[in-house]
């Protein structure tokens, strides 16, 4: 992602790099190979994954060498069609997390004796409300809350601050407070050094800028990014729900080729933002932005694929999402939610509520109906990644039934809906998951 370069120059400058093994391969193989790797046990994670000169990504994998059943696995099963071959890297880069405890340790030694030097005493307190982990957005650092909580950094401000940027080797600093309950998510964050918040951030080719006082940015989709990226959309009319600066209306944009896309967005920091990135990527001719509330949304009948991107739950703009899917072929929509899931407790699916049961005279149809393959739930639930926890399965059939209910009384004719797939995103806090549900959704007249 980049935002730890600087750390990770400081880090070689420090210490001579012991090479490692890595297994590279194509860029599209990258998150297959990955996960191969890191359910193996190989995966290295002190160092980080490296993009060769040639493009192919280098994954560092633990030990002296793979053995040749790993790289046999990995071409023929994991990842066919690809070349994965082993090589050394002589400069390997350390990992965020390699690189932030021996910072954290820097930064305290460096604060302690500032500290000291003021006549004030060092104290445990101190130390353990220094940060242990932060974001970086190049030359600025985004601390965390729960960190120069007490009463007596007070009276060291600003030099503080300064004392703090200089061990941790950035310009300037911010720090996040508790994310507004406005519906735009604006980040309660203040500026501590510097005279701006604006930043900059390249992943996977595309250009995203933003003002972290104002707008989010969350590392933690980079898989559904990449995810979004290497879907084929060409020819497609997207709409983006909850657009913000961009996250997934570029990825769609830039690398899946859709032909043009509505983005929706009502922080009118993000819109700023999004127009920028519009601009700078090279594809404002194909977007247009829909700034406001997207429940008011006067579009209808226009999309091949909708985005649903907004945790902890969508469900708002699920009715909008209907209308504004194609009526005469349907579409995909991805819908994101934060669902719940605490080990031996069994939890029951959420029931439809009435409202729906009146609008829909085919419930059971909705549900049981088969697809041509022949493959009813039951068999299709076979389908799905071992990996999907029995929660976001109960979830993803709850919301299956339930946007059939929906475009049917959008619509005003029934329409067969299908799990096509369900993808974790990121552990949102223990016991809660960000996944993605895949649902593809077609008027009845066309599927027969």
């Amino acid at each position: 992602i980049g935002e730890n370069v600087d750390a990770g120059n400081m880090e070689r400058e420090s210490a001579k790099s012991v090479p490692v093994v890595a297994v590279v391969t194509e860029p599209r193989f990258t998150q297959r190979c990955r996960e191969y790797l890191e359910k193996q046990k190989l995966l290295d994670r002190q160092h980080r994954v490296e993009k060769m000169p040639d493009g192919t990504v280098a994954l560092p994998v633990l030990g002296e060498t793979l053995a040749e059943q790993h790289l046999r696995e990995l071409s023929s099963r994991v990842a066919p069609g690809s070349t994965c071959v082993l090589t050394q890297l002589l400069d390997p880069v350390p990992s965020k997390k390699a690189q932030g405890s021996s910072l954290a340790q820097r930064l305290c030694l460096e604060v302690s004796r500032w500290v000291e030097g003021r006549g004030v005493k060092w104290s445990a307190e101190l130390e353990a409300d220094l940060p242990r982990s932060w974001q970086r957005h190049g030359d600025l650092l985004l601390l965390s809350e729960d960190c120069f909580q007490d009463k007596q950094w007070k009276s060291l401000e600003p030099e503080l601050w300064e004392t703090v940027a200089s061990a941790l080797g950035v310009q300037r600093l911010a720090k996040r407070g508790r994310v507004s309950p406005d519906g735009t998510r604006t980040p309660a964050v203040t500026l501590l050094l510097g005279d701006h918040g604006w930043v900059e951030h390249v992943d996977n080719g595309i250009r995203y800028k933003f003002d972290v006082t104002q707008c989010m940015f969350s590392f933690g989709n980079i898989t559904e990014k990449l995810r979004v990226a290497s879907l084929s959309c060409a020819g497609e009319v997207l709409v983006d729900l909850y657009a913000g600066i961009g996250y997934f209306t570029l990825p769609f944009l830039v690398h899946a080729g859709a032909a043009f896309l509505h983005a929706c967005e009502w922080n009118p920091h993000a819109v700023a933002a999004l127009r920028n990135n519009l601009e700078i990527n090279g594809v404002a001719d194909r977007c247009q932005i829909h700034f406001g509330d997207n429940r008011k949304l006067k579009l209808s009948n226009i999309a091949d694929r909708v985005n649903l991107g907004l945790i902890p739950s969508s469900e708002e703009g699920w009715p909008i999402a209907c209308q504004v899917l194609r009526q005469d072929a349907g579409g995909i929509l991805h819908i994101h939610q934060n669902v719940e899931s605490f080990p031996g407790k069994n939890l029951q699916p959420p029931r439809s509520s009435n409202m729906e049961k009146e609008h829909c005279p085919y419930p059971q149809q909705i549900i049981t109906n088969q697809w041509e393959n022949g493959a009813t739930r039951d068999s299709r639930r076979k389908m799905l990644s071992p990996a999907t926890k029995p929660e976001w399965q109960r979830w993803a059939e709850s919301t299956e039934t339930r946007i059939a209910s929906l475009l049917q009384q959008v619509h005003g004719k029934p329409w067969k809906t299908q799990i096509l797939h369900i993808q974790p995103v990121k552990s949102y806090a223990p016991h809660v998951d960000h996944i993605v549900l895949d649902l593809e959704c077609r008027p009845c007249s066309l599927v027969g």
